[in-house]
């Protein structure tokens, strides 16, 4: 998740290139040294989880009476989280005599064929009627192929890690501001017809080639980001399959000459590559990546913090698998 740019960050030196198909930093531009604003989880209460063989997301959740959500924000996972590895270690909540609640989280699911409304509701584990009046279905609960539907889901986590508000998510509150806009960024890419996650991964490999950026890097740090999801958009408005925040895009959009529409696959694509290209050119692979997440001028400021090794770590491991193809 991108961090906005600093108010005075240092130019980078003029580069000229002759290749057309390169992003131009031909002008005098602004590297920008990213501001650190991560999401954590207070230590007090949380312990660490060493992942076993066969172990998956949903099964640690109900173990320590959280949410697949939470564990996926606080450890920074790619994805949904679908791509955890037996040795990693995992923070989890420490289990601790607190009432427990129920929350609903609302999750999309896009309709492919074979699938029925009763067929979806088994698998979300709801009942049809809720999904049905959640989006409006008509009498004959027919779902069509392709429509994305809202799934509420309700879940028993505990009192004292649950999110508390629309704002906040494992302690940290972000302004209604920022919330609202990231609603409405969700709002409308979930009514949008967008790539599937094997045309995105092609989009995101020929944006970085075009660019001069690795793209085992590129889509490792999408990965661990989106999951190569186009639709997500996360609390603090970090928007699409890159992740990138308004800020963030407003500033590749000075690199690149034209405005990007973070909402367009592939702009949101070209400004996260266009940030991972200035970050390679400017630190080590490891703080590059560190950058990305955490923020460059944080990084050199005050080194990696605990999430942000994590992040590391998850990224470097995902670039060795997709390199191999």
């Amino acid at each position: 998740m991108h961090r906005p740019p600093s108010a005075k960050a240092p130019s980078a030196r003029p580069r000229r290139t002759r290749r057309r198909s390169l992003i131009g930093l031909g002008r005098l531009i602004a590297v920008p040294l990213l501001l650190a604003a991560v999401v954590t989880a207070g230590s007090p209460g949380w312990g660490s989880y060493l992942i076993r063989p066969g172990d998956n997301l949903e099964s640690i959740a109900r173990r320590y009476h959280t949410t697949v959500a939470q564990l996926v924000q606080v450890n920074h996972l790619p994805g949904n989280g679908n791509l955890i590895y037996a040795g990693a270690r995992l923070r989890v909540p420490v289990p601790h005599a607190t009432a427990a609640r129920t929350v609903t989280v609302r999750r999309l699911h896009r309709v492919v064929r074979g699938d029925s409304l009763i067929k979806i509701a088994n698998k979300y584990g709801v009942n049809p009627a809720t999904i049905a009046s959640a989006n409006r279905l008509p009498r004959s609960l027919m779902v069509r192929l392709g429509d994305v539907l809202v799934v509420p889901v309700t879940q028993r986590v505990s009192a004292s890690h649950a999110q508390t508000s629309g704002n906040t998510f494992a302690g940290r509150t972000y302004p209604s501001s920022i919330v609202s806009a990231a609603a409405r960024n969700r709002a409308a890419l979930a009514t949008r017809r967008l790539p599937s996650r094997t045309a995105m991964r092609a989009l995101i490999v020929r944006t970085a080639k075009r660019n001069g950026v690795d793209p085992s890097l590129a889509l490792a740090v999408s990965w661990q980001e989106s999951g190569w999801n186009m639709r997500r958009v996360s609390v603090a408005n970090a928007i699409g399959a890159m992740q990138v925040i308004p800020a963030t895009g407003a500033w590749a959009s000075s690199v690149v000459g034209r405005r990007l529409n973070l909402l367009s696959p592939t702009d949101n694509v070209t400004a996260g590559v266009v940030l991972l290209r200035v970050l390679t050119k400017s630190a080590s692979d490891r703080n590059a990546i560190a950058g990305y997440y955490q923020g460059l001028a944080s990084v050199r400021r005050h080194g990696m913090y605990a999430d942000t090794k994590r992040y590391v770590a998850n990224v470097l491991y995902l670039q060795k698998r997709f390199a191999r193809g």
